[in-house]
């Protein structure tokens, strides 16, 4: 009972990090999620680009990496 007790109060678990874990691993509603992992980075292929578009993230690209 004091477990449950403790999963329904957050604040009793950032002080029980194990409670934590087994509350995370007993979750069906965090076992129901799929993963995906992002790549916010990644260029996209842009086909069919204008040539001054073109240029302009040429010119963008070349600030960053300096």
């Amino acid at each position: 009972m004091e477990t449950a007790h403790a999963i329904a109060n957050p604040f009793a678990l950032m002080t029980n990090p194990e409670m934590i874990l087994r509350a995370v691993e007993q979750s069906q509603s965090l076992a129901r999620l799929r993963g995906q992992i992002f790549h916010p980075l990644d260029k996209p292929l842009l086909c069919g680009q204008s040539p001054d578009l073109a240029e302009f993230d040429r010119l963008v690209d070349r600030e960053w990496n300096d």
